[in-house]
């Protein structure tokens, strides 16, 4: 009897022990994207910047003259080197994406010192501009395998950007070189990349003639995450979930509350949680959904459709379809950003975003939001802040 009481408790302990254990779950592998997947005239110019950026204040002036937003991946070591060009970049509202601090061959290194090399660049990314680079990554040399992307994903990078493009200007190529290797190979959702080092003389001296080009032909330039339709992450900030963490704990860490943390992530369960849950941390104080029929955006959920969303909010589908550019009103998914159409909308400013890029989102113009908002200065807009689109 003595034996066999100790068994049951032994047992008793290896099964509370087994229990106890939270599995670890890797986020998902990161997306390998070449172009946007759409028909409509749209590109995106970006550049990788190395360890001189040279040109980078020239591309800047030249992206300002024909206001266009574009998606700069930066390196650690040329932040290092040049914050003040970083700074640059992200004061004139330029998209920020993570280029790895060194430059290596992502293939020839271990899950670890991927992650070192993705961390130690947003530390100083987000340290010198105070912007995320999360959730764009490019590799140096373009060089990926299915190791790399599943490492990449795991440290917080969701999108792994090629490009269909190569304009090959670190080779020296000649502004003429340079700009046909761009208007000869153009298609809708075209990636076109570009560099921004002394070796690419060629890029600054073609820019503006690629972009009067592209838009004499019907094209909108924009960010990697307007082309591939991705809603910013309100903050730029995400969280991966690791032993010992509780919604509290993360809540108060950023200076949200649970709900917010819940209400960005789709959680129905405040208490289950994952470690390797990659968790998206909204603005501190900001809703994460409309306070008010027609006021703001309407985070959808599971069971949503078009129609329910539009008698919730007395709204029609027409008018959802028309302010968020829906093409197959069939086609919604769980976490999609909806605009409620109405006489006046208010809408929270994310990482990334740009008066333009907003007036276009809403179909209205710069100088509008400008004056409904009373801001001087376009260009200095910031996360978290709440602007009136007017009618």
């Amino acid at each position: 009897m003595s034996r066999l009481w100790k068994l049951t408790v032994v047992f008793s302990l290896f099964f509370a022990t087994f229990l106890s254990v939270t599995p670890h779950t890797e986020a998902a592998a990161s997306k390998f994207i070449t172009k946007g997947s759409t028909t409509g005239k749209m590109a995106a110019l970006t550049f990788d910047d190395g360890s001189d950026g040279t040109n980078i204040n020239k591309i800047l002036q030249v992206l300002s003259d024909h206001k266009v937003k574009s998606t700069f991946f930066l390196t650690g070591s040329g932040t290092k080197n040049h914050p003040q060009s970083i700074k640059n970049i992200a004061a004139h509202g330029h998209e920020l994406a993570n280029h790895s601090y060194s430059h290596p061959d992502f293939t020839k290194l271990s899950s670890t010192q991927i992650k070192s090399e993705l961390d130690r660049t947003e530390s100083i990314v987000k340290s010198t501009t105070g912007k995320s680079t999360k959730p764009l990554f490019r590799a140096p040399f373009g060089s990926v395998n299915s190791h790399v992307l599943t490492a990449v994903g795991n440290a917080g990078y969701s999108y792994s950007i090629h490009w269909n493009i190569d304009t090959l200007d670190w080779k020296g190529l000649s502004k003429n070189q340079v700009y046909h290797r761009v208007v000869n190979n153009i298609v809708p959702g075209s990636i076109v990349l570009m560099h921004t080092g002394a070796g690419a003389s060629g890029t600054p001296a073609a820019l503006s003639d690629i972009i009067r080009t592209l838009k004499s032909k019907g094209y909108h330039l924009v960010t990697v995450s307007e082309i591939l339709k991705l809603d910013p992450m309100p903050s730029g900030i995400t969280h991966l979930v690791k032993t010992g963490d509780t919604l509290y704990a993360i809540s108060r860490k950023y200076g949200v509350t649970v709900k917010q943390i819940m209400e960005a992530n789709n959680l129905d369960n405040a208490n289950f949680i994952r470690i390797g849950q990659l968790l998206t941390i909204p603005v501190a104080g900001s809703p994460s959904h409309p306070t008010q029929p027609g006021g703001s955006t309407y985070t959808v959920k599971a069971g949503d459709t078009l129609y329910s969303i539009a008698r919730r909010y007395n709204v029609t589908v027409d008018g959802l379809v028309r302010a968020n550019n829906i093409h197959n009103p069939a086609l919604i998914w769980t976490g999609q950003q909806l605009v409620i159409p109405g006489k006046t909308t208010i809408y929270v400013v994310k990482v990334g975003d740009t008066l333009y890029s907003i007036a276009r989102k809403f179909g209205s113009t710069v100088s509008k939001i400008a004056a409904a908002n009373k801001i001087s200065n376009p260009s200095l807009i910031h996360p978290g802040q709440a602007l009136t689109i007017p009618a």
